[in-house]
């Protein structure tokens, strides 16, 4: 209970809004108020700057006087400058007019320590009937004597008060206008946010055409609703795939099931005269048909959730289609110009997609099936080839989808699912190859590119 009250978890559950509109605030305020403080700073400085010039260039006027002989008394000062000539006894001598003629505004110790550069120093006023502080200055002269000069500082003081004071008025008057500015304009960035979160609440698992707004403006926000409606564009490919698949599943499925319970259905209803052997042949290759419908459909299940072959080894494809066509009968199946060609990927699968090739090629061929290999560059290209009838031009690329037939003379098959081409081509492509089909005059030809091993 006590984490839950913490700051940081007061401040986590806060929106987006408020934590960047407090954030950028506080921003402000630090920043205004750096920008104060210096600024005070910097014109305190300066106005003691220039009071100070002021009072050491009527000094050094006096200064020069004194040193000429030419000094009168009281000292003529047109811009309220007092002034204070000190002999070497530190008696009074010149004055200007309403200055202390008995008093003099720095003592004799801080006389003697004042610097000679002329740097002004604060003196209290009030002893001497004026106003506010002074700004005072103290420059010596021949025979001893000593020049203070003195200007008012009230003026001033008065004018950086009035600075201070509106700037501490002022700066919470800007803080809240930003602020405010601040969250009207978030809020009005973060509104293409809410947009996709409303459009994606809107999104049901029946929707068709699942899309999420896209804003004008070409922004990350813009991109990153671009790349959501791209996934879900993928999400409902992958969706209609998945029902395709399993619909043409079902279909396939149903046909030998049906055989199996219509041939028990007989046999148990007419027992005395069934050729049990007949009804067990045929209720057996039905069940073979199911079972490679199984496999094949856990193949491709197994191609969709990996994407890369289980084992990752150097393969020598010549091997493997030596060793592949030995199992046919050598005066269909010839292998022409195998050389070695070594390639990346998994023996089990590379040899199952030749099988598959051959198989095909062997069931719609007319008299041979040709295996060739050949490296292209960096590639290994091999080719299976029948003088079958052949598939139309406009067919070759969908017989690559799963659970397709072609209603010509090569789906003459023996209980294939259409399942062998669609394991061919996700296998080929989970190996960073190719695969496609050309027309051979007569028959057809598969070829396939895988990359050369990189070891």
């Amino acid at each position: 209970m006590e984490a839950d009250r913490s700051p940081l978890t007061w401040w986590r559950r806060k929106s987006l809004r408020f934590r960047l509109t407090a954030t950028a605030s506080a921003v402000l305020a630090l920043a205004l108020a750096a920008a104060a403080s210096v600024l005070v700073g910097v014109l305190g400085r300066a106005l003691v700057a220039s009071t100070d010039e002021v009072a050491y260039q009527r000094a050094r006027e006096v200064v020069a006087l004194a040193d000429d002989g030419r000094l009168s008394d009281p000292v003529a000062v047109s811009d309220g400058t007092i002034i204070q000539v000190l002999d070497s006894r530190g008696r009074i001598t010149h004055i200007t007019l309403g200055a202390d003629r008995l008093v003099p505004l720095v003592s004799a110790g801080a006389r003697r320590e004042e610097p000679p550069d002329g740097r002004g120093r604060f003196v209290d006023g009030a002893p001497y009937g004026i106003p506010g502080p002074l700004r005072v200055v103290v420059l010596h002269a021949d025979h001893g004597r000593t020049v203070i000069a003195a200007r008012s500082f009230k003026d001033v003081a008065d004018s950086l008060t009035a600075t201070v004071h509106m700037l501490a008025v002022g700066t919470p008057v800007i803080l809240v206008l930003l602020g405010a500015a601040s969250w009207l304009i978030i809020g009005r960035t973060l509104r293409p946010i809410t947009a996709l979160r409303r459009g994606a609440a809107e999104i049901s698992g029946t929707a068709r055409a699942r899309r999420l707004p896209v804003p004008e403006a070409r922004d990350e926000v813009h991109e990153l609703a671009t790349t959501l409606n791209d996934m879900l564009a993928r999400l409902e490919a992958a969706e209609a795939s998945q029902r395709a698949l399993i619909s043409d599943a079902a279909h396939e499925l149903r046909s030998p099931l049906a055989s199996i319970r219509l041939q028990l259905e007989v046999a148990l209803g007419h027992p005395d005269g069934q050729e049990w052997s007949e009804t067990a042949e045929g209720v057996l290759e039905d069940t073979l048909r199911l079972s490679r419908l199984a496999e094949g459909m856990l193949t491709l299940a197994r191609l969709d959730e990996r994407r890369r072959p289980a084992r990752w080894q150097p393969v020598d494809l010549a091997e493997l289609i030596e060793a592949t066509a030995a199992r046919y009968d050598e005066t269909v199946v010839k292998v022409l110009a195998a050389g070695p060609a070594v390639v990346d990927g998994d023996a089990m699968d590379l040899s199952r997609v030749l099988v598959n090739l051959l198989d095909n090629a062997v069931r719609h061929a007319g008299a041979h099936v040709g295996v060739e290999l050949r490296v292209t560059g960096a590639e290994a290209v091999f080719t299976v080839t029948d003088d079958g009838p052949g598939i139309p031009e406009a067919d070759r690329e969908r017989v690559f989808n799963r659970f397709t037939r072609l209603d010509s003379s090569r789906s003459r098959d023996d209980g294939g699912a259409g399942l062998g081409l669609a394991i061919v081509r996700e296998t080929v492509l989970a190996h960073g190859g190719s695969v496609r089909l050309e027309d051979a005059s007569p028959g057809l030809r598969a070829v396939v590119r895988l990359p050369l091993s990189r070891s």
